[in-house]
């Protein structure tokens, strides 16, 4: 197939090959040149084609294939089958990026063994919003030089991204990497106000370090003197509720509210229920189920002692009985997951105005369990 190249280029791409170690390949079609990255900078070269254009990039392709991997046929059709779901050999992720192929730069960016020179590599073969969140999903890409340039570019290219899924998510790796300076995250925390779905990775990965921009409840003071023992002797539920009671927790609550009153997307809402859940982690679930109505019931029970409690729950209740409504709205939050929403959105393609009137029955009783605890009781 070499000889299928014009002269030119089957030279001075042999000569590349051999004289330079090249680290990664890519191709401007509509130019019709090639570069390519080396140890001593970029290297580029004009194509000469002799047939169709298309055809020609074809041969090109199949000389870079035979030179990486050994295969004259280019990009190996077989991988496309799989690249997607990170199945690609980890001995390959190098000759891959050597392709000029975009679809083995996204095999390579979403291999689990990725490193952070390869996303060095990959990010210039192809930097697109995509492929930056795709190498984003791995450790040693956000611990390595690569995370920060990545999530710097994703930030700024933001409001270019149409999908409010992807927009999510965007926030969600940054935060959950934290690749993101005070300022920038005071930033996106203001940006959320207008688009409640960014709120998302804040209640997930800095749920108790909030831009926070609500004061403590009222009742803040009265709840602490009656509750602060118990948490400083470990009592999960003292320490879970009065969180709730701060300036932090009332910001994490009023950020739940928001979002729950316009989720674009059934991801938003998954999310955030997971979000939700995560948050009592501490309290080890005393709700043991995921349906919403038998959830409901459970957090009623639970904080009028009508069902076995744990022990640091009916400690709680007792030196704070006044509370019990706000309990019982806890407990009901902390029992929620993204299963919880199952019944309405397994098979719920709606999304925006039509996918909330459906939900409607889901999100009532979770925003009325909000409100709830961020109302002060009335002594």
């Amino acid at each position: 197939m070499q000889a299928e190249l014009s002269s030119e280029d089957n030279l001075r791409l042999n000569v590349l090959m051999v004289a330079n170690p090249v680290q990664a390949v890519r191709i401007d079609e509509g130019a019709m040149t090639l570069y390519a990255l080396t140890e001593n900078g970029e290297a580029r070269i004009q194509l000469h084609p002799n047939c169709r254009a298309d055809q020609y990039i074809s041969r090109v392709k199949e000389f870079l294939g035979g030179h990486a991997l050994g295969s004259p046929g280019g990009y190996p059709v077989y991988l496309q089958r799989w690249t997607r779901m990170g199945q690609t050999s980890d001995k390959n992720l190098e000759a891959l990026l050597l392709l000029g192929e975009p679809e083995a730069v996204v095999a390579v960016a979403h291999a689990p063994s990725l490193t952070d020179e390869l996303a060095r590599r990959a990010w210039w073969c192809q930097p697109s919003m995509e492929v930056a969140r795709w190498m984003l999903e791995k450790d040693a890409v956000v611990q390595g030089k690569m995370g920060k340039v990545l999530a710097d570019f994703l930030i700024e290219h933001l409001p270019f991204e149409e999908n409010p899924d992807a927009r999510m998510h965007t926030i969600r790796l940054v935060l959950y990497g934290k690749l993101a300076d005070e300022q920038t995250t005071a930033k996106l925390w203001r940006m959320a106000k207008g688009v409640p779905y960014y709120f998302i990775g804040f209640l997930e990965f800095l749920p108790r370090e909030l831009p926070a921009d609500q004061p403590p409840r009222s009742d803040e003071a009265e709840a602490s003197r009656l509750l602060k023992p118990l948490a400083e002797c470990g009592n999960v539920f003292a320490e879970s509720f009065l969180s709730l009671l701060s300036a932090n927790g009332q910001t994490w609550l009023k950020a739940v509210s928001e979002v729950l009153a316009r989720p674009s997307t059934s991801l938003v809402v998954y999310a955030l229920l997971d979000a939700i859940s995560r948050y009592f982690h501490a309290t080890g679930y005393p709700v043991k189920t995921e349906n919403l109505d038998e959830l409901l019931a459970e957090a009623k029970a639970l904080s009028s002692s009508k069902q076995a409690a744990p022990q640091g729950l009916l400690e709680v209740l007792s030196a704070a009985p006044q509370y019990r409504q706000n309990i019982e709205a806890m407990l009901a939050l902390s029992g929620l997951t993204g299963k919880t929403a199952d019944p309405w959105l397994l098979r719920n393609t709606a999304v925006g105005a039509l996918m909330r009137r459906k939900i409607e029955p889901l999100v009532a009783p979770i925003s009325q369990a909000v409100q709830i605890l961020r109302a002060p009781v009335k002594p």
